[in-house]
């Protein structure tokens, strides 16, 4: 995850909330030095703090999102004030996915991570499955990510139903139901895989993983 922000306290607040989650986390300090970044590795998440001197948030995702290379790269703002209707609106315009306002509830913010994380991890395993595709014998592979985001659709499920309980932002429950269906596309993915596969000639695949536990919710 690349965590952008000029002020060193608001980084290492960051870095403190998530050490938890065990995942490899960057500083970088402006947007020159994150897209310096984004263009050296990839990253399943942006946190990126919107007031910063010099090239401010809104115009470093907006330089995120032209890029073919990391355009679909999530984007979560870090403000430091509640942002009201206006200022949402501009942030989601210049591609984020979410934002959190300090000082922010540690546990949300893991929670929040957690997701883009699982979906960034899926949408790896599906690229992969995709070039075995391509060759054949890509069945257990399937297998093996149908399980995986069937847990992902889960857990999913189990966080935005907490969200929405816990929370009374209208902002909170709308990511809620993106998330929800963020999770669901990445299942008609799988699901157009599966049908590729048949397509390419390769043996059917089980009844199971056209029919996943979590498919209608």
């Amino acid at each position: 995850m690349l965590l952008v922000d000029d002020q060193p306290e608001n980084l290492l607040a960051l870095e403190t909330a998530l050490s938890a989650l065990d995942q490899t986390l960057v500083r970088a300090s402006s947007g020159e030095e994150a897209l310096k970044a984004l263009d050296e590795d990839q990253f399943a998440l942006v946190l990126l703090a919107t007031q910063m001197s010099g090239m401010d948030g809104h115009e470093t995702a907006t330089h995120i999102k032209r890029r073919l290379r990391t355009r679909d790269t999530p984007i979560i703002f870090i403000s430091a004030y509640e942002m009201g209707t206006h200022a949402s609106f501009r942030g989601y315009a210049a591609g984020a996915v979410d934002y959190v306002s300090r000082p922010y509830e540690p546990w949300v913010l893991r929670a929040k991570v957690t997701v883009f994380v699982d979906l960034h991890q899926t949408n790896v395993q599906l690229r992969k499955q995709a070039a075995l595709l391509r060759t054949g014998g890509a069945t257990d592979l399937l297998a093996q990510l149908s399980t995986l985001l069937s847990d992902a659709e889960s857990q999913a499920h189990d966080l935005t139903g907490q969200l929405q309980a816990q929370a009374s932002s209208a902002t909170v429950r709308t990511t809620a139901n993106r998330l929800e269906r963020a999770v669901r596309s990445l299942r008609q993915v799988l699901q157009g895989a599966l049908e590729l596969q048949e397509e390419l000639g390769a043996p059917p695949a089980p009844a199971s993983l056209h029919s996943p536990r979590h498919r209608d919710q």
